[in-house]
């Protein structure tokens, strides 16, 4: 049992020295493997050998999946292109399994000893990850040796030595095993280094090569289950690669044992012949398919059709899962999430004003149902930036982080407000069958066409962060309470007057210019954070943005 459990414990270092490389090598060079990947779509070939290049690196053709997938999710690929991509992607995974299987032992100590020394020194910056790199390195070497001494030791067991003997190739089985391990441990890579190890001492070759296929097939069904919840041309890129593999694997074990004859007997290892079994796998895939990447692009179109699902406007459309290993690429993912977030509010408070001229029932209804959208993409964005590692921030991505959270619950709870305007203007307004006075009109319309142009001015501050535009937006919070003091007074002189239609709409006319500055300072929000930072903020103004933000709007209904 003790020997049993040192060789579980074995096989999950592997797997961790693996997540350790994956995550360290796309913190470091995420940003450069991103433009590399981009840069390289001019043909079939030239893309394959960017996947092959980046996958090598990254030691997981899954993040490559991933990262690819994004691409032609935001159409800044073609399918296509993007399947040539994860032909390369397997074959760098396969020669890094070749790598792996050398004597690397010696190796291990100092990767690990450079690796924590970095590590601690220099944590949160590039170097600190270099050395979390070094460390995953040194204990997937390590844990190959450890499963290689695990194994020697169970082997010479009377009882495990009958129940191997007993065992004979039953590819379907072997190959459900192997797929069922590459998805448990989120890595083809260690899988087939384990089996590589398992083939000198444990299993026959025969029993490895079976499980190698169902290693590669496992990696395929990995990226498809990891995008399973994005928009379906993301999920295109994962889906055209699994039926590379299946292909792939359907073909294969009709050509194991040619391929046994040729080269096992200039390979009599076993470990050395099970890795180069999944390089010549890859090799096989890459070469037969690398022509039908058009055709496999259409019959992913066919199962997948877009219906334009990527584009609508109520689903996030930039939250780039591959991105959060990246936590820089994934603060910009965000950044531009929230610009769409205020887009939909934007819209939302455009459509007031239709409402009000034309007393549109349907549109209030339409518009109050977009607070949905902005609530359901305020949430996709706090849980996306929940899974950034905040260790891994430096200072200015930190300030970042924290500011879009505040932008976003700015917008969430401006489209609350805007809801309950529509709500009020229904009730009050459409359904009674009244009207606002021409003055009363023309302050509503004044008071709206500032509050587009400030919530303009207040997107372009949290875009670029300037300081200038940000003391604008909060001179315009002192300007827009002025307004509101105006034209509540004027308001007040009407009804003085015995004005019909002022006396009518009284309450709704109070409640809307209210309404209205109540989102103004929301928007003029934005821009404490930016003047907080560049260390312009008044210590009162601090104050009242803190108060501020536990405020909760009474609610009238």
């Amino acid at each position: 049992m003790t020997h049993l459990l040192n060789l579980l414990a074995a096989i999950a270092l592997l797997v961790w020295g693996t997540h350790l490389v994956r995550t360290g090598i796309l913190r470091v060079f995420g940003s450069k493997l991103r433009q590399v990947l981009a840069a390289s779509m001019g043909n079939r070939f030239t893309a394959a050998l960017s996947g092959l290049g980046v996958t090598a690196l990254v030691q997981s053709s899954t993040a490559t999946a991933l990262i690819t997938a994004s691409f032609v999710g935001r159409g800044l690929i073609a399918l296509p292109a993007a399947l040539a991509v994860m032909l390369g992607a397997d074959i760098g995974t396969s020669v890094m399994a070749v790598v792996f299987s050398f004597d690397l032992s010696w190796l291990s100590p100092l990767c690990i000893f450079i690796g924590v020394t970095l590590f601690i020194l220099r944590q949160g910056s590039q170097t600190g990850d270099v050395g979390r790199v070094l460390i995953g390195l040194g204990l997937m070497l390590l844990a190959l040796q450890l499963v290689s001494q695990s194994t020697a030791v169970l082997t010479r067991n009377p009882a495990v030595q009958l129940m191997l003997a007993s065992l004979t190739s039953d590819r379907m089985l072997e190959i459900l095993v192997g797929a069922t391990l590459a998805v448990l441990a989120y890595s083809s890579l260690a899988v087939v280094l384990l089996t590589a190890t398992l083939a000198l001492q444990v299993v026959g070759v025969d029993v490895a090569l079976g499980l190698v296929l169902g290693a590669n097939l496992g990696s395929g069904l990995l990226a498809v289950l990891t995008t399973a919840r994005t928009n379906r041309a993301t999920r295109q890129v994962p889906l055209g690669n699994l039926l590379f593999k299946l292909m792939g694997v359907a073909i294969a074990p009709w050509l194991i044992p040619f391929w046994l004859q040729l080269v096992q007997p200039h390979v009599p290892d076993p470990a050395a012949l099970t890795v180069l079994f999944h390089l010549s796998f890859n090799l096989m895939v890459g070469l037969f398919f690398i022509g039908l990447t058009r055709p496999v692009a259409g019959w992913v179109e066919k199962l997948l059709p877009l219906k334009g699902a990527g584009t609508a406007l109520n689903r996030p459309n930039h939250l780039d899962p591959s991105a959060l290993a990246t936590p820089s690429l994934a603060i910009s993912c965000a950044a531009r999430e929230a610009l769409h977030q205020a887009d939909v509010v934007e819209t939302m408070l455009r459509g007031v004003m239709t409402v009000i001229k034309t007393n549109d029932l349907q549109l209030a209804q339409d518009l109050r149902k977009m607070d949905d959208t902005v609530d359901g993409l305020y949430s996709a964005i706090k849980y996306y930036l929940t899974k950034i590692s905040r260790q891994q921030l430096n200072e200015v991505e930190g300030r970042r982080w924290t500011d879009i959270i505040s932008f976003t619950i700015n917008m969430e709870q401006i489209g609350d407000t805007v809801e309950r305007v529509l709500l009020d203007i229904e009730d009050k307004k459409i359904r009674k069958g009244r009207e606002f006075s021409e003055a009363g009109m023309t302050e509503i319309c004044a008071m709206h066409a500032r509050l587009l142009d400030n919530l303009r001015l207040g997107m372009s501050v949290f875009l670029d962060g300037n300081v200038r535009d940000a003391q604008r937006l909060l001179e315009e919070k002192v300007r827009f309470r002025e307004m509101e003091r105006e034209y509540a007074s004027s308001h007040l002189e009407r009804l003085s007057e015995q004005s019909r239609q002022s006396m009518e709409s009284s309450s709704l006319h109070i409640d809307l210019i209210s309404d209205l500055k109540r989102i103004n300072s929301h928007i003029c929000s934005i821009a404490y954070p930016i003047l907080d930072s560049a260390g312009v903020l008044a210590p009162s103004r601090l104050r009242e943005s803190r108060l501020q933000g536990l405020e909760t709007p009474p609610d009238r209904h």
